[in-house]
């Protein structure tokens, strides 16, 4: 039986994989505190950001099962200040039936590299709370907690806190 692995493949992201990245982040959205967006979003959403992306000079990437489209990745500025010029935010979201396989540690690891070439020096996670996955995967590639926001959300009619991990390269 040929390896799984050969079949996983992660390249950058393009127009034409707006509507599987919709239907991934819609998930996130309407079931879980994980994103503090509200309302479902379109393909044509994801085009925007995707070209504001890569307008900015950010990787955005895909990591794909075969055929299937099963997470992506990206960064984004961490500031439009000159001086956070070397930060970065990054965000992870996979299929949700695709967890628990690795797949966001394909992902990080990609974004991680790319964005390290490019002169990165501190990337930022930001996490909503709870949310033991992120954390363990954030904290699996070095990434520390700078720090603890309490109820700066609310969602699903609950105050959610968020958690900063930064990871310098």
């Amino acid at each position: 039986m040929a390896d799984l692995a050969e079949f996983i493949s992660i390249r950058n992201a393009v127009a034409a994989d707006a509507a599987q990245i919709a239907a991934i982040y819609n998930y996130y959205i309407s079931n879980t505190i994980i994103t503090f967006e509200v309302n479902e979003i379109t393909a044509a959403t994801i085009i925007d950001r995707l070209h504001h992306v890569l307008a900015d000079g950010f990787p955005w990437i895909v990591l794909e099962n075969g055929k299937t489209l099963v997470g992506y990745a990206y960064a984004t500025k961490f500031r439009d200040r000159e001086a956070y010029r070397y930060t970065a935010e990054s965000t992870v979201y996979l299929d949700p039936e695709q967890t628990g396989r690795g797949y966001g540690a394909r992902l990080y690891r990609e974004l991680l590299d790319r964005l390290k070439r490019m002169g990165i020096h501190v990337v930022i996670g930001v996490v909503s709370l709870p949310n033991p996955a992120s954390v363990r995967l954030h904290e699996s590639f070095g990434f520390k907690q700078t720090a603890h926001l309490q109820q700066v959300g609310f969602k699903f009619g609950q105050w959610i806190d968020v958690g900063d991990w930064q990871l310098i390269l």
